[in-house]
């Protein structure tokens, strides 16, 4: 008699209903906050695009003198309604001249680190036959997203810490805050699919290769950038819906979208708030995801590993949750805390902490304490060195 041919999920080691409890808590968690903000996009074209007083001409900023003067029924006096063209970014200008050189070598070589250090992650990920494992395949697109959210912000500063010049025209300041916001949400999703990555080869070892198969993880990433690049449209959307007709100082070192929205008129406050909701969706959800995954990693390790092995995980999720956790407060401190409570001090601190520090850490905390990644390493210098020494 012959048996009944199990499906590939019980012969792994893993039941359907385990399978598809993992799918559907990826899909609830990351599809909600998506179709939340598809939504509101939504409700604000909708709106926008129906109720006739939404469609009037904004009034300037800059109150007309008194008393008004009367040029003809279709002359406007140029001076009183000035339109910002172009933004002026502060950031250390007001500091000593010791002070720029300073942070400028100081900012060179933490830049050069990190394209360094992460340039050769995505060369090794990507050439190695060795690393394809998932774990892997993430690191080279956290890496890529690390380089391209680095260069977007900090050539720029390292430019103006040696000029004067700090003008940066409108579609510039727009240019980099969406792809700011795109690297950013990205990342931050990234970092949670690697916390469920984790969390499934240590706590499922047996169905890991099936769950995180190959089309597995291409989705995943591929929703990372998808998503990133969506929800930097909103983003972008929120911040320059409003005419700027103020102020054009921005008290940073980038277009941080608070600070140029705190310098529009009209309704500041629904732009701020709109921000704000995106934000708390955007990384409050990533971080119940890193918190769980990582509780039942360290849960499945206390209950079967020895004390040695013990050790070794507490310091490798130490790690990676110190990493994830500062990353996401420093950019709620951003996105989510009230205006009253910034600076321009402790702005750019913040925003040094997530757009310089961060892409250093992340490949020395995910990459170069693995005994493989470092094998790898060794294999891709010695294997360059034999060919420059065979050029020569």
């Amino acid at each position: 008699m012959a048996m009944e041919k199990r499906p590939d999920f019980l012969v792994l080691g893993v039941s359907w209903e385990e399978f598809s409890l993992h799918v559907a808590f990826l899909l609830t968690l990351f599809l909600a906050p998506y179709s939340l903000i598809m939504a509101l996009n939504s409700i604000i074209i909708f709106i926008t695009w129906t109720d006739s007083r939404l469609r009037q001409i904004p009034v300037p900023c800059v109150p007309p003198p008194w008393p008004p003067v009367f040029a003809g029924p279709h002359t406007v006096d140029a001076s009183n309604s000035s339109t910002v063209t172009e933004f002026i970014l502060v950031g250390f200008e007001k500091s000593s001249p010791s002070t720029r050189t300073f942070l400028f070598t100081l900012c060179l070589a933490l830049y050069s680190l990190a394209m360094a250090m992460n340039g050769l992650i995505i060369f090794i990920t990507w050439t190695d036959p060795r690393l394809n494992s998932p774990m892997y395949f993430f690191l080279g697109h956290l890496s890529l997203l690390d380089v391209c959210f680095i260069t977007t912000t900090i050539p720029q500063m390292l430019v103006h810490l040696l000029t004067r010049t700090h003008e940066v025209s409108f579609v510039s300041c727009m240019t980099q805050m969406y792809l700011v916001f795109s690297m950013g949400v990205a990342e931050c999703i990234l970092l949670a699919f690697m916390a469920y990555d984790r969390y499934v080869a240590i706590c499922h070892p047996l169905s890991y290769a099936q769950i995180m198969r190959r089309q597995v993880c291409v989705s995943l990433v591929s929703t990372c950038w998808i998503f990133g690049m969506i929800n930097g449209i909103f983003l972008e959307y929120m911040s320059f819906r409003n005419p700027f007709c103020r102020d054009n100082h921005v008290e940073n070192f980038f277009c941080e979208a608070p600070i140029v929205i705190a310098l529009s008129c009209g309704d500041v406050q629904f732009s701020m708030k709109m921000i704000f909701a995106d934000a708390t969706v955007v990384l409050l959800s990533p971080t119940v995801l890193v918190v769980i995954s990582y509780a039942c990693i360290l849960a499945s390790i206390l209950s079967k590993a020895s004390s040695s092995g013990r050790g070794k995980t507490f310091s490798t999720c130490a790690s990676h949750l110190t990493v994830v956790i500062l990353l996401y407060s420093s950019a709620m401190f951003s996105y989510m805390n009230p205006r009253s409570t910034h600076g321009p001090d402790k702005d750019k601190i913040f925003s040094l902490l997530y757009t310089l520090i961060f892409p250093i850490c992340n490949p020395i905390i995910y990459s170069f304490r693995n005994k493989e990644m470092k094998g790898a390493m060794g294999r891709a210098l010695g294997r360059t060195g034999m060919d420059h020494s065979e050029s020569v």
